[in-house]
């Protein structure tokens, strides 16, 4: 596959070193930092093949420890922490050049029978995904992978992002896959929520003025969903402080159900130079 034209399902086809070690070869696509929605994907992957009971990922807790580099390979050591009758957990450290750049927490759960309960749906007064045109941002490579279009609800804070998005290409019935897509694209946003929470949208927390870098993410899986179809991601900032922000995130889909939770504790630094 060219490196032109990536996909999700190349970019989860993890090479089995050994029992709990994988390798992606990670090539160049002509930027400098790695976009941290792949690692944890494909991390989430890594600890997914070595689940063998029939459980589903229910969350993943992930620290981003160092910025990684495209073009050089990601290696992903998986640590069998548990294996239950309900509960599997896996912890796996992503390395470059033998440096840990991730590490992730993941739980996977035996699929159980219990109360339901979520929040009312938000999508009562958003338009929906096909009468809204393309995103116009660029995010960085990883944007050829997904299809994302901004919404604009009345009387919204403006530092709250919202958008419909989806992996851009099909990625068939496995539902870890569908787990690593939503984990993928759950780190586009959180950053930008809480650096137009200091600045707002026209203020002074710009792209330009700032470093800005994810540090700490969790998403929880509530509910099978397709990350090939289209989900609504809205994004609110909890609190910045210190050269950090805390923005928390919710996943829902076309009918209304929320699918999944997101938090992320991301580095706001001012650039003096």
């Amino acid at each position: 596959m060219s490196e032109s034209r990536r996909t999700l399902v190349d970019l989860l086809a993890l090479e089995r070193i050994d029992r709990s070690l994988y390798r992606h070869h990670n090539p160049e696509v002509g930027e400098r930092r790695l976009f941290g929605g792949q690692v944890a994907a494909q991390a989430l992957q890594a600890a997914a093949n070595t689940v063998e009971a029939d459980h589903a990922v229910n969350s993943l807790h992930a620290y981003f420890l160092r910025p990684g580099r495209y073009g050089v390979p990601i290696v992903f050591t998986v640590d069998r922490i548990r294996d239950g009758s309900s509960f599997t957990t896996r912890r796996v450290v992503a390395t470059q050049d033998r440096e840990a750049i991730l590490n992730l927490d993941a739980s996977f759960h035996a699929v159980e029978d219990g109360g339901d309960y979520e929040p009312p749906s938000p999508l009562g007064s958003v338009p929906d995904p096909d009468g809204l045109g393309g995103d116009k941002q660029r995010w960085g490579s990883h944007h050829q992978l997904l299809d994302a279009r901004p919404v604009e609800v009345p009387g919204e804070d403006p530092a709250v992002g919202t958008r419909w998005i989806r992996i851009a290409d099909t990625l068939g019935d496995d539902p870890v896959a569908h787990a690593c897509g939503i984990a993928f694209f759950s780190d586009t946003g959180p950053l930008g929520t809480s650096r137009r929470a200091i600045g707002g949208p026209e203020g002074t927390a710009s792209r330009e003025s700032m470093m800005t870098a994810s540090l700490d993410h969790c998403v929880w899986f509530h509910r099978p969903a397709r990350a090939d179809e289209w989900l609504y991601y809205r994004i609110e900032p909890v609190a910045c402080g210190g050269a950090r922000g805390l923005a928390r995130g919710g996943i829902w889909s076309r009918d209304g159900h929320l699918v999944a939770s997101v938090a992320q504790e991301g580095l706001l630094r001012w650039r003096h130079d």
